[in-house]
């Protein structure tokens, strides 16, 4: 045990380290004087001199280089301090401790309602599995997938403009008590939800072809005693997903916690990170990092109770069955008329603009309406789409590559660098990316590939812990396999459906991470298609013209649900 805490120990900490050297390097990645830049964050007025700049860097005992800064910072981290803000000068742990309280809440109470959503979706898939019925992940998956596509701050904004605004049941934002957790909750953990019913989904259709389900069935074992197993079993393959959802949202809430002015840690990071206050940003990060590890530790623990002695007895029996021949024939009717819209689209100009038909509604001339600049809606759809769906497939087909190497590669059974870095929000990454390349499309989709593959490679770590405790992984070692004959023809068949499955889901999620990073600036122009630019663009419109949210919105479900039926899951 404690040889295995000393071989990844290194990597752990040079993980964390590296995320505190890449946010301490920002005012340097920037090419910015970090003295002018926390001049500027204070609001103060005109050119500074050179005796200002001097005046402030001897204040603040500004670092010469970011390796300084960084060691500067991890030195006083032993000592419990978490140094003071290089803009307001008060102390940053009475700024970070308690945003991080807010959103370890607000984070938590989401992950909670989300598991409690997913299942109750994958319920009809549990009784189906348990009469050996179930044919790919049912109903629960389809629904997953249409749920994991809504666009988390578009439904903030409805959810406000309905149960705020228009009934007065809630409270619009604010962070006062118990009823202003109810909308940001929702709004974080419908969509969470979806992504956990796909995955369970996907988990109960693969335990339903292990022998021993057959074997309870045909010994007649009672069904609620058979959906319970595969319950069991199906949760202990999703609760690292869970507990990764847990430490994602503290990170990557921020623009959420901006619709309901929560301040909470991802606004906190986000807003230091802009102002380019480095011991902020430092503190934020490596909190989120520490609670990254344990969360992780607590995900391999918690799997390992689940599944109980069959990890170490080699109980495990996963079978791959022959992929079923039927494709999913609502996919490819939504995916046809999902193209013939987009094809429609494309043949429209999506720059002409036209004043006098601002935010018009829908009609046979403009099918989707008008958009605030009078240009047509299904002529930015259609063009649109090319760079949501497009970018989308490309940035999930990269992070399943990564994602199954690292999962099948590494080690399953404990938690390390893939947990640290699961803990740096994706908007943090995007302002890092942008501070060296410029805002723009392509360091968005830099910065959502840098942290879109760690979900897919904890999956595949988890299923491969459970594969590597199966009796025919160690018939194959036993027989003398070598460790590439084993990946290929024992490991990779079983890890990589479930994996890819999953990456299907991560599809819509992609262009919603895109498109959280154009709404605050840093990814698509002001006068791109791309329909997550297109969203942030017209989220303030909601109420009085839904119309233009309701069609990238739209096209973004359509995709989710059509991931979700293209199951590629076998027959059993």
């Amino acid at each position: 045990m404690t040889a295995a805490v000393l071989r990844r120990t290194p990597g752990v900490l040079g993980a964390l380290l590296g995320a505190a050297l890449l946010v301490g390097a920002l005012p340097w990645l920037s090419g910015a004087d970090p003295a002018r830049s926390v001049l500027r964050a204070r609001e103060e007025e005109g050119a500074p001199d050179a005796a200002a700049l001097e005046a402030v860097r001897a204040q603040l005992d500004l670092p010469a280089n970011p390796l300084a800064g960084t060691l500067g910072f991890l030195g006083r981290l032993v000592t419990g301090d978490l140094g003071t803000s290089w803009v307001s000068r008060t102390p940053v742990a009475d700024t970070v401790l308690p945003a991080l309280g807010i959103s370890l809440t607000v984070a938590g109470t989401a992950s909670l309602v989300a598991l409690l959503l997913a299942a109750l979706l994958t319920v009809p898939a549990l009784l189906r599995a348990a009469d050996g019925r179930l044919r790919g992940g049912g109903v629960g998956a389809a629904v997953g997938g249409a749920l994991a596509a809504l666009p988390e701050f578009v439904l903030a904004v409805l959810l406000v403009a309905v149960l705020a605004v228009g009934w007065g049941l809630l409270p619009t934002g604010g962070f006062t008590g118990p009823r202003n957790l109810v909308l940001p909750v929702l709004a974080l953990g419908v969509p969470a939800a979806g992504v956990l019913a796909r995955l369970l989904a996907g988990a109960v259709a693969a335990t339903a072809g292990e022998s021993w389900v057959r074997t309870w069935r045909a010994a007649g074992v009672r069904r609620s005693a058979v959906a319970a197993a595969l319950g069991r079993r199906a949760v202990g393959v999703v609760v690292p997903q869970v507990l990764l959802l847990l430490v994602g949202t503290l990170g990557a809430a921020a623009v959420v916690e901006a619709v309901f002015d929560i301040p909470g840690l991802g606004g906190v990071a986000l807003g230091a990170a802009l102002d380019q206050d480095v011991p902020v940003v430092q503190a934020a990060v490596v909190l989120l990092v520490a609670i990254g590890l344990l969360v992780g530790g607590g995900g391999v623990l918690v799997h390992r109770l689940l599944l109980g002695p069959a990890l170490a007895g080699h109980g495990f029996t996963p079978e791959v069955a022959v992929p079923g021949r039927r494709p999913q024939r609502a996919a490819v009717v939504l995916a046809v008329v999902l193209a013939l819209v987009v094809g429609a689209g494309l043949l429209r100009d999506p720059d002409a603009q036209d004043v006098g038909r601002r935010l018009a509604t829908p009609s046979w001339a403009l099918p989707f309406g008008a958009d605030p600049l009078g240009r047509d809606v299904l002529a930015r759809f259609g063009h649109g789409a090319l760079l949501s769906v497009g970018l989308a497939v490309a940035l999930a087909a990269v992070a399943l590559v990564i994602g199954l190497a690292v999962g099948l590669l590494g080690r399953g059974d404990r938690s390390g660098p893939a947990d640290v870095l699961n803990a740096l929000p994706a908007v943090v990454v995007g302002i890092v990316v942008a501070a060296v390349t410029g805002p723009g499309l392509a360091a968005a989709c830099v910065a959502v590939t840098l942290v879109g593959w760690i979900p897919l490679a904890v999956h595949a770590r988890t299923l491969a812990t459970e594969a590597r405790a199966s009796g025919f992984h160690v018939a194959a070692l036993t027989g003398g396999a070598g460790r590439w004959h084993v990946l290929r023809r024992h490991l990779l068949p079983v890890v990589g459906p479930p994996v890819v499955r999953h990456a299907l889901v991560r599809i819509p999620h992609a262009s919603l991470a895109l498109a959280g990073l154009s709404f605050l600036g840093l990814g698509a122009g002001a006068e791109s298609p791309e329909w997550g630019r297109a969203l942030a663009e017209t989220t303030g419109y909601l109420e009085r013209a839904p119309w233009v949210v309701g069609a990238p919105a739209l096209g973004l479900v359509v995709l989710g649900v059509v991931a979700a039926l293209a199951d590629p899951a076998p027959e059993r």
